[in-house]
């Protein structure tokens, strides 16, 4: 159980972080971006990013948009922790060759990015994956850097991140929690 703490992003400001971040992706990585979202937040995250990029696109192309689920690809999948509900990865054009923007909300131990990676390997041979988290906790038990950040927020062993969006029904925002108890 946790309890919110303090309110990190409001709702004026989760946008514009996003928009931000989706200037810095297609001015590094290019207007024919690749962005793929770690389901469900990232997923969420990268279809808002992908319309902000289409919205303003450049001329000579548009970001492309997949999502990825890491149910199978977890570490602790067989650790005796609860089971999870399988998602769907859903890449309608390949990876090969492919700049692709792995899309998170939130970067903490790493792990996550690291079953994503694994994910899009199974799929093709990228010719290059960056990371974009809205919020980076730091922490990280793998050596994994994001390369584009909305916000880092350090957390201490009690302490959770959450970044609450509208396509789940909740207002924008991001939140530090505490844990209770």
């Amino acid at each position: 159980m946790f309890t919110v703490r303090s309110v990190v992003l409001d709702e004026v400001a989760v946008s514009r972080v996003l928009r931000r971040m989706a200037y810095e992706i297609a001015e590094r990585a290019g207007p024919n971006v690749y962005l793929v979202g770690i389901q469900t937040g990232g997923a969420h995250l990268a279809a808002r990013m992908a319309k902000i990029l289409a919205h303003d696109a450049d001329p000579h192309g548009k970001p492309r948009l997949g999502a990825v689920d890491i149910t199978l690809y977890r570490d602790d999948l067989y650790l005796g922790q609860p089971k999870q509900e399988l998602g769907r990865t859903d890449l309608p054009e390949s990876v090969d060759g492919q700049t692709v923007v792995l899309v998170d909300d939130v970067l903490y131990t790493g792990r996550t990015v690291r079953a994503a990676m694994d994910v899009l390997l199974d799929y093709g041979r990228a010719r290059a994956i960056h990371l974009a988290v809205m919020v980076d906790r730091g922490n990280r038990e793998l050596p994994i850097q994001p390369d584009f950040v909305g916000v880092r927020v350090p957390t201490g062993p009690n302490e959770s991140v959450r970044v609450m969006l509208q396509e789940r029904g909740e207002t924008d925002q991001v939140v530090l929690r505490e844990k209770v108890g």
